[in-house]
């Protein structure tokens, strides 16, 4: 996940937003989807409000159990924010 700094001038606040993304590991060995699914989260909730990026963050994160795999489930939200272009 990328972070930066914003001073409030630099953007205006177009809403809150939350997304979602699940990995999992196969047979405890074969990671799938496993590496991204932070950054799959922050982009599905930024690109669900048509923003750039996102302050005031929250990350959950839950997991779950089957015969042959575990998987996991992050959860990200915050305040999608529109940066302003320089004039």
């Amino acid at each position: 996940m990328k972070t930066h700094q914003y001073d409030s001038n630099q953007y205006t606040v177009v809403g809150h937003s939350e997304a979602s993304a699940t990995g999992v590991m196969l047979f405890g060995l074969i990671p799938i989807g496993q590496n991204s699914r932070f950054v799959r989260a922050q982009t599905s909730a930024i690109q669900a409000k048509g923003g750039d990026a996102l302050i005031n963050t929250q990350v959950q994160e839950k997991w779950f159990w089957a015969w042959v795999l575990n998987g996991y489930t992050t959860t990200v939200s915050g305040d999608v924010i529109k940066l302003k272009t320089a004039e």
